[in-house]
């Protein structure tokens, strides 16, 4: 049994302050199984009651996590005064005060990124300790040698002299196009650009396709997102970083 205050569990299901959801249920709005009430102290279990607030019924959940389809254009931040962020991007019935990208995907580049409010999640993602590998699929300016896959995977030492953890590298062409399915467990700044600009090559357009062993769910168009489910989430932790 995980009880909890009826006010937290609100605020975080229902995308407003706890102050807000206080006033809610002083309104008298709020039901849990059936029965309203108007204490905000009032323990709930977030695993097996039901409450519904202002005649909507929702299943109570102490996080959420949600899978991006991340389109070209958007940065990837909680918000920004000037610019689209991919928190704007998040439909209402997913929508959080506390929603966060785990990790950051550059504004021109696509494809899978996890957003949640659980941060001991997003750091066992980020942190290369976990050895969680990220798949991305790079688009090359020029064939990549067997040379340059033999420095990427041995762990290259970028221009700045930043060292890169060994990554693991297959190389293909498709129609004449160069491609590379890099899958790297760090999340330096433009990491994949500059490892690919260290062995003189070029990244065109890069696209995440995997975090673990979860895939991008093809059916989402760009700027498209979904919850997660409990079986994928055990993905992201399930990798065995082959190509």
């Amino acid at each position: 049994m995980a009880l909890k205050r009826i006010d937290k569990l609100i605020a975080l299901n229902c995308n407003v302050t706890r102050k807000e959801a206080r006033q809610l249920i002083k309104d008298g709005v709020v039901s849990v199984n059936g029965n309203r009430i108007y204490r905000a102290e009032e323990l709930v279990d977030s695993a097996s009651d039901t409450v519904t607030v202002q005649g909507h019924t929702f299943c109570l959940k102490d996080h959420i996590y949600i899978m991006m389809n991340k389109p070209r254009g958007v940065i990837t931040a909680t918000e920004d005064p000037r610019k689209e962020t991919v928190i704007d991007l998040i439909p209402p019935e997913l929508a959080r005060r506390s929603l966060f990208p785990c990790g950051r995907l550059d504004r021109d580049t696509t494809g899978l990124l996890l957003i949640t409010d659980d941060g001991e999640f997003c750091h066992r993602i980020m942190s290369p300790s976990h050895h969680v590998y990220k798949t991305y699929i790079a688009e090359l300016a020029k064939p990549l040698s067997d040379d340059s896959i033999k420095i990427l995977e041995e762990g290259i030492l970028l221009d700045d002299g930043t060292q890169c953890l060994p990554a693991k590298v297959k190389y293909y062409e498709e129609n004449g196009i160069p491609f590379a399915e890099i899958k790297i467990r760090e999340g330096k700044y433009h990491q994949v650009k500059r490892m690919m600009c260290a062995v003189g090559n070029h990244v065109e357009n890069l696209d995440r396709v995997q975090v673990g062993d979860l895939k991008m769910d093809t059916s989402l168009q760009r700027g498209e997102c979904r919850e997660i489910t409990e079986e994928e989430l055990q993905l992201v932790f399930n990798d065995d970083s082959s190509i």
